[in-house]
């Protein structure tokens, strides 16, 4: 691992405190990333569901791992923050798999990873971490490994027992090697200072409208807030509605929100920072 790699390591580890949670508004491209790093984002995470859209592909481990590699070491190319790429299910068909996939997410640049459990067996998602964390150890890197657990996103289990499995999960990965645990889903306060309160590691949830602010997140034991594919959302619906107003009354007021074509131009004037 290079220098670069190393701090950038280590600054995006320091950035997982409730005092000021870690927000992050999840980029899918080259253009989203440095007009999120514009705004002043310490970090840039990628968002898996924008990603496989904006390539064409739908969410849920269908994206082929190539293009995800591809795409996340452009955009850690791009940006002078430390990156954290959403790998799914870690692109792999078992834990061997996901470990090549850390090796190669490490290569193209990013210091943290995504992965989650979906449906599968708590267990399997175990072993995956485990083989991510063994990867990221032979290559020399302080991978930020953040566990996903979708009991609350899928709905899975009985809801009168979905705290203590999202619990049982959460120790169970951490058990493996993740640094942090990610519960997506989640936006009542008692639910998330029960979370906070009891999962071992930083805590990182999703948020959005309706949501507790970053600050009030913070307060409850929140160290880290993501909007996950939430602004690739609002992206496309703003492409939507533009689109809409063109072809129906023939309108272009939907466009008066759009960045200035000179500011989004000059953000790719400058070099890469290329680490």
């Amino acid at each position: 691992m290079t220098t670069t790699h190393l701090d950038n390591a280590g600054l995006f580890r320091s950035l997982h405190t409730a005092r000021a949670p870690l927000a992050l508004a999840n980029a899918w491209d080259v253009a989203s990333a440095r007009v999120i790093e514009a705004a002043g984002a310490p970090a840039i995470a990628t968002t898996s569901a924008g990603v496989a859209w904006s390539l064409g592909s739908p969410d849920g481990d269908v994206l082929a791992r190539d293009r995800a590699l591809e795409l996340i070491g452009r955009i850690a190319a791009a940006v002078a923050v430390p990156v954290t790429a959403d790998i799914e299910g870690g692109y792999g068909t078992d834990a061997a798999g996901v470990g090549e996939t850390v090796a190669a997410v490490l290569a193209a640049g990013a210091v943290g990873v995504n992965i989650e459990d979906g449906t599968r067996p708590p267990a399997e998602l175990a072993r995956r971490l485990a083989a991510a964390r063994r990867s990221a150890d032979r290559a020399g890197s302080d991978l930020f490994l953040n566990a996903r657990v979708d009991t609350f996103l899928f709905g899975l289990g009985a809801p009168e027992t979905r705290l203590e499995e999202t619990l049982t999960r959460a120790r169970m990965y951490v058990d493996a090697g993740a640094d942090g645990v990610f519960v997506p889903g989640v936006t009542d306060t008692a639910t998330i200072t029960a979370l906070a309160g009891a999962v071992p590691v930083p805590l990182n949830v999703m948020a959005g409208p309706g949501a507790p602010t970053v600050a009030e997140l913070g307060a409850l034991g929140v160290a880290r807030v993501s909007l996950g594919s939430g602004v690739a959302q609002a992206a496309y619906a703003a492409a939507r509605r533009a689109a809409q107003e063109l072809l129906g009354t023939g309108g272009y007021d939907s466009l008066t929100q759009a960045m200035a074509f000179p500011e989004l131009d000059a953000l790719f004037s400058a070099p890469y920072p290329r680490h």
